[in-house]
């Protein structure tokens, strides 16, 4: 199969994130193993979906693990000009379609250079590692490097995750926590607000302590120029509450999340801002007993990635990218989850991220074909 009929297979299963995705994986475990690989599959509890892991070549340490994911975004609400589950070639150069870009096209180009994988006499393995959930929080990442950590006998010592980055080596990322802060106060008519306790004032007091935490890293010029915006951001998406605007609001909640450069440590960001909301609650707690305020996780940390510029992942993705130049990028990926369990980590992987979660989504036909030939001198390297 040419990795273009791969990327359409691919592309023509519709799974989002949260979904099952037994589906594609089950497709790709057929294909890996015709070739008589072994295939690892990695479920979560419910065993409604999973991750895929597999080595080509001997038990020695110092493989490359080739990372994706299986879902992607929904396509609700977007305008496409083509059945986005359908891979359309408008023979303009690039080939249409969700996930085309982010990122089943890095898979299909794994498992077009499978078969060479597999005639290649390889002195050191390449692993394929597909997850799920990456679209909802990198939610099976962590797992994912874990079960490979701890399934081999030898060491994988480096990881190489697909996301698309026109084929440049990425060696830092922020990291990322979504949160949920609700709070809770007491209702009134709104004549008696310094009589009650409203949620929603109180919420705005949080807000505006959180964007002066961000404005005060500025200010200490907590900077790491290798990102965009070279600071941490703290940024507030969702906020709900109150039900008239006569009524002071009992209840109110808000989303928000965190990206934080290297430097920074999300934990204590978080504990900084704890500290304020227990001294709101013990300042209000005489106006109404009842206030509080509880903040939760919306999703588990996504870790940052921060691959310093001599390890020898950054030699390796030089030479067989064909580029020298090294990125960051401000958006999460898995590659912070596979640095935790000690795999040297990079990302590097056909199309643009400006494609990714788009409607009329497409990857251009020349990114696959450097794809391909970045895995093939990865072939050749491993090999040596």
């Amino acid at each position: 199969m040419t990795v273009e009929k791969i990327l359409a297979k691919l592309v023509s299963f519709p799974v989002l994130g949260g979904e099952s995705n037994l589906s594609i994986i089950q497709w790709i475990q057929e294909y890996i193993e015709s070739y008589n690989v072994k295939v690892n599959l990695v479920f979560n509890e419910k065993e409604q979906k999973a991750s895929l892991h597999c080595r080509i070549g001997p038990e020695v340490d110092g493989g490359v693990i080739l990372s994706g994911h299986t879902d992607v975004v929904p396509v609700v609400g977007q305008k496409w000009e083509t059945d986005p589950f359908l891979l359309t070639d408008k023979n303009d150069g690039n080939l249409y379609g969700r996930g085309s870009c982010d990122m089943k096209g890095f898979i299909a180009c794994c498992l077009v250079a499978l078969p060479e994988m597999v005639k290649a006499n390889l002195k050191k393995p390449i692993y394929l590692a597909f997850s799920y959930d990456e679209e909802i929080g990198c939610l099976a990442g962590s797992e994912l490097a874990a079960a490979i950590k701890n399934f081999y006998k030898e060491t994988p010592k480096y990881a190489i995750i697909g996301e698309p980055s026109l084929m440049e080596p990425i060696v830092g990322q922020k990291g990322i926590y979504i949160l949920e802060t609700y709070v809770q106060g007491s209702e009134g008519h709104s004549s008696r607000i310094k009589q009650e306790v409203s949620a929603i004032h109180e919420s705005m007091r949080l807000i505006l302590w959180l964007e002066n935490k961000m404005n005060q890293l500025i200010t200490d010029q907590q900077f790491d120029d290798r990102f965009h915006p070279p600071h941490s951001t703290i940024h507030i998406g969702l906020v709900k509450g109150g039900i008239a605007p006569n009524i002071i609001a009992d209840k109110a909640h808000f989303f928000w999340d965190l990206r934080t450069i290297p430097m920074d440590d999300v934990n204590s960001i978080l504990a900084e801002f704890e500290t304020y909301c227990k001294e709101r609650e013990q300042e209000l707690k005489n106006i109404c007993s009842d206030f509080s305020i509880k903040t939760v996780e919306n999703h588990p940390v996504v870790p940052h990635l921060d691959t310093k510029d001599d390890a020898d992942v950054v030699d390796l993705i030089k030479s067989i990218s064909g580029k020298s130049k090294l990125n960051t990028v401000s958006y999460a990926s898995e590659a912070g989850q596979f640095a935790d369990e000690g795999f040297q980590s990079v990302i590097c992987g056909p199309g643009s991220i400006a494609q990714a979660h788009r409607a009329n989504e497409f990857i251009a036909k020349e990114q696959l074909e450097k794809g391909v030939e970045m895995l093939r001198k990865l072939i050749q390297k491993s090999s040596l």
